[in-house]
């Protein structure tokens, strides 16, 4: 039997990325035109069609608005979970604002998709050696796994040297965290689980990447993306950086192919039934 990976969702919208926060203020997001619901209902028909089970990491914030797509993605029999309410990084806020914000979070998740919520994701990977405080407050509030911390280096986030498969960082009672994957290289953890890298690579890179480790490794994988990188009509944000438009505008066009390529390629299925139901944390 083929190893089955964990195939995950960050639902937030365009301009609710970190890397636009000194262009686009919290206040104006009301105004914006949002494409979150749409892109999403994309996503849940491509899994759909694909025969594949999802976590959605979602924020607070587009569950206040669209509760009907909570449901959505809900009965669809896909796990709802926590990506925080504002997209706030975790090395931006103290002990009891992070608490406040993934408790109010977590609440809202629940009582609008009528499940317990059991995961959360950092925005920006924002949990890393500095601040393992916040997976005590996650495990305090009633998470039972968190997503958060990504063992590569980086100049956004990264914690290199952090265990590349779920463990345990604040010993066996404490939260399980689960790592985006990676590809051990050269003395060097190399991303290889989604986001703005799988746009990056040729899709035959992050293809033998994750066989690697599934067939040599015996290790499940986990895979990120967010509903804007499958919208190449997204509006574009004037004054941005090179490396930022870089970043976020590359290969747009190219991502629903190559997930169609992916989901086909591998198995996929929900975080809890992944990583809680089969107790694999290391």
């Amino acid at each position: 039997m083929s190893i089955c990976n964990a195939m995950t969702v960050d639902v937030e919208d365009y301009f609710q990325v970190s890397a636009f926060e000194a262009h686009i203020d919290r206040a104006q997001w009301d105004t914006l035109p949002c494409r979150v619901e749409a892109n999403t209902d994309r996503i849940i028909a491509l899994f759909e069609a694909a025969g594949v089970k999802a976590t959605f990491f979602t924020l607070g914030w587009v569950a206040e608005r669209y509760p009907a797509l909570i449901r959505r993605i809900v009965d669809a029999g896909h796990e709802l979970a926590s990506h925080g309410y504002f997209h706030i990084r975790v090395t931006q806020q103290q002990p009891a604002e992070f608490r406040a914000d993934v408790e109010k979070t977590k609440k809202l998740l629940e009582d609008t998709g009528g499940v317990l919520v059991k995961g959360y994701r950092a925005p920006s990977y924002s949990i890393g050696a500095d601040n393992l405080w916040a997976l005590d407050e996650l495990s305090d509030v009633g998470y039972l796994y968190s997503s958060s911390i990504y063992p590569v280096k980086h100049d956004l986030y990264g914690m290199p040297e952090a265990p590349r498969f779920a463990f345990r960082p604040r010993g066996e009672t404490g939260i399980l965290e689960v790592p985006i994957t990676t590809l051990r290289l050269g003395g060097r953890n190399l991303p290889c689980g989604g986001g703005g890298f799988f746009r990056l690579y040729p899709y035959a890179v992050s293809r033998r990447a994750l066989r690697y480790v599934n067939q040599r490794e015996g290790q499940s994988g986990m895979f990120y993306f967010h509903p804007w990188e499958i919208d190449p009509g997204q509006p574009r944000q004037p004054g941005l950086g090179l490396k930022t438009r870089f970043r976020h505008y590359l290969n747009l066009g190219r991502m629903e192919s190559r997930l169609r390529a992916l989901l086909d390629d591998f198995e996929w299925d929900r975080m809890d039934h992944i990583f809680l139901d089969k107790k694999t944390a290391a």
